[in-house]
């Protein structure tokens, strides 16, 4: 178990269900999420757009039943030679347009199971050239479809083939940027503001899904509603992301290609999806408007610059009334809140007099009720240096600790 903010104690299942495009375990947790974003919609799965490879003995994927795998207005730069399409209402128009930004990207990762030194494809996605700067062509995508990579395979709609270089990747907004060589990208796609979408727009998405094989396939649909949020799992723990939400087809291997309005401009990375029986045309894409300030950081800095406690933690929600009573000593009826796990000598929270076994139920007056809304509290509303009033009970009695907020080193 981690010593970090952004860990908890189910850190090794998101692991494994981020993972390179593996295919993700079905946790019921997810079920009132699920409900909660769209009616109707019970016991679901949100599943991840990257396509794992499969062994060739297993059924092909043609024939699989659904698939179980996982900012102000932005212009281009003016090194580029971008030329957006102008208010097209002509489908073909706009994909024609943006096709040759649109590449396809390789997860490779040596076997386990191989004795060989040679890394082999684990999964495939999406992503879409934004910029260009000098020598130097950079790539959007999502974090879960480089994660765990060896090495990165980029391919271009023309066939060519190059390695990119992760510049960096961020769990929590699942994003992250390639940088290849700016010779090898054919053209770069304009990005629009994610602001002025309404419900009932027309859009396009443009991936790979299922693979290589069907590279750039184009899908048309509408954006089906703005401003939802979904909780997911990440190998940094729980966080409840912000997303448009569209009815154009998103499958396995979609994931990092672009949701693209009729200006041809990308309004959205895709990344998410709800499969389940019976269910279609849920769609997730993360906003352009909180793409690229995630990208600028990746870029400047390779990372994002969070406030750092220094525990692990873990939700009270999880675990029985009764254990949380007995072991925790809190008071009958509390539920809720997120209980200390682990300290990290010399952090925040060891300084401020923070102990293994403390139940933090508010921060600066406003409830927490479990660790994804403790992260999103001090990575949304505070920065590095800032105090915070922490409100915890230990052995059954409420305090009040004040404590001073750091970088993680």
């Amino acid at each position: 178990m981690g010593y970090y903010d952004e860990h908890s104690n189910h850190n090794e299942e998101s692991s494994s269900r981020y993972g390179g495009g593996k295919k993700p375990s079905k946790p019921s947790r997810w079920k009132p999420v699920l409900s909660s974003i769209t009616s109707g919609v019970v016991g679901g799965m949100i599943v991840l757009g990257v396509y794992p490879m499969l062994d060739k003995q297993q059924e092909s994927p043609a024939v699989q039943s659904a698939p179980t795998q996982q900012t102000a207005s932005q212009s281009a730069s003016k090194s580029t030679n971008v030329q957006a399409v102008s208010h097209s209402t002509n489908v073909a128009d706009v994909a024609e347009k943006l096709s040759p930004a649109i590449v396809g990207i390789a997860n490779l990762q040596q076997s386990q199971e191989s004795f060989s030194n040679t890394a082999k494809e684990s999964g495939t996605g999406s992503g879409v050239i934004f910029k260009k700067d000098g020598k130097d062509a950079f790539i959007l995508t999502n974090n879960h479809v480089v994660e765990g990579a060896q090495s990165l395979d980029v391919s271009f709609s023309n066939g060519k083939k190059v390695k990119g270089e992760l510049v960096g990747a961020d769990p929590l907004t699942d994003l992250a940027v390639i940088r290849i060589n700016a010779e090898a990208a054919p053209s770069v796609a304009p990005i629009g503001d994610s602001s002025k979408l309404r419900a009932g727009e027309k859009v396009i998405a443009i991936g790979n899904p299922l693979g290589i094989e069907f590279s750039r396939t184009v899908t048309e649909g509408i954006i089906s509603g703005t401003n939802r949020s979904i909780q997911i799992d990440t190998s940094k723990g729980p966080w409840e992301l912000n997303v448009l939400q569209t009815d154009a087809a998103i499958n396995p291997g979609n994931s990092g290609g672009p949701l693209i309005n009729m200006n041809g401009e990308v309004i959205g990375i895709n990344s998410l999806k709800i499969s389940q029986n019976g269910v279609e045309g849920l769609g997730f894409a993360i906003p352009s408007n909180d793409v690229m300030p995630v990208a600028k950081q990746l870029m400047e800095k390779g990372q994002i610059d969070r406030p750092f406690l220094g525990v692990s933690l873990g939700d009270i929600e999880q675990i029985p009334p009764q254990v949380a009573g007995e072991q925790l000593g809190l008071p009958e009826g509390m539920t809720t809140g997120v209980y200390l796990d682990s300290i990290q000598s010399g952090s925040p929270a060891e300084k401020g007099g923070l102990e293994r076994g403390d139940v933090i139920t508010a921060l600066d007056g406003k409830k927490v009720k479990n660790s994804s809304e403790l992260r999103k509290y001090l990575y949304e509303s505070k920065s590095i240096g800032d105090k915070v009033q922490v409100t915890i009970y230990r052995d059954g009695k409420k305090q009040e600790v004040t404590l001073t907020l750091t970088a993680q080193e």
